[in-house]
């Protein structure tokens, strides 16, 4: 059966996001029962055949096939978060600097030196002058070094560093992982996909989600409910046509073994 012009609407617009409400709404239908109706149409079988022409020939055209978006979520649920970003132990400012000392790089230790320089020229006006300077551990510090096992200040832990990786030069697992970068007022987040969505896309596509429900009580047999809110008004509405019953007898309400149940007990 031929579709109306507005149920063609609806199937190539449902390619656009697969949102059947969204889809009724810009084919023309009311946004009021737009939700309704898209549940409905899906469930159309003239419809539901044209969505999969339209699919079809999509996939055609763009020659994606079921394998290759199946690799693709693969690659994403696989691939190495440390490819992009990565948390390393790297050596402190006194790790490798001579006699255990602060080390500088070349350009710092210069600069200080500079800058002692410039102070020694200073008039002294009656103060004595700086002391020599003191290079400390000496130049040659290179913070991708490893900790070194004896250094005093660290006791060989080192410092904790985040290095990002060069996202130009990032493997075909990596770039499906990578979902840019976001700045932020202390620096700046990675922002990542999700590989357990990923991994359970995969699942699925391969039919490995059997989902099972047992409910079983002690020894097989059906499980046991307690409802302590039910039984606790059962229990006060015996206590209270027990003694309704003894008041009718002419004995009172709190005498013998049906005593009612204050309700703040228990």
């Amino acid at each position: 059966m031929a579709l109306t012009p507005k149920q063609q609407r609806f199937a190539e617009e449902y390619l656009a996001d697969l949102n059947a409400t969204q889809a009724a709404v810009r084919a023309g239908y009311s946004a009021k029962t737009a939700r309704q109706i898209g549940d409905r149409l899906l469930t159309n079988v003239d419809i539901a055949a044209e969505i999969a022409r339209l699919q079809q020939a999509r996939g055609e055209r763009t020659r994606v096939t079921a394998d290759q978006v199946l690799l693709r979520w693969w690659q994403l649920a696989t691939a190495d978060p440390n490819e992009l970003i990565e948390h390393r132990r790297t050596c402190c400012r006194y790790c490798h600097g001579a006699g255990f000392r602060y080390q500088r790089t070349a350009g710092e230790l210069d600069t200080a030196r500079r800058a002692h320089e410039a102070e020694a020229r200073k008039p002294r006006r009656g103060k004595p002058p700086p002391e020599p300077f003191d290079d400390a551990g000496g130049s040659g510090y290179d913070a991708r070094k490893p900790p070194h096992p004896g250094c005093p200040e660290c006791f060989g832990e080192g410092v904790g560093a985040v290095f990002a990786k060069d996202t130009r030069r990032l493997s075909p697992a990596a770039l499906a992982l990578y979902a840019g970068v976001k700045q932020t007022k202390d620096g700046f987040e990675v922002k990542v996909h999700d590989q357990a969505a990923a991994l359970a896309n995969v699942a699925r596509h391969l039919g490995m989600f059997v989902e099972r429900h047992e409910h079983t009580g002690a020894g097989g047999g059906p499980v046991q409910h307690e409802h302590s809110l039910t039984s606790r008004i059962d229990q006060l509405a015996a206590a209270f046509e027990g003694a309704a019953d003894r008041a009718g007898e002419g004995g009172p309400p709190g005498d013998g073994a049906g005593e009612p149940v204050d309700p703040g007990e228990g």
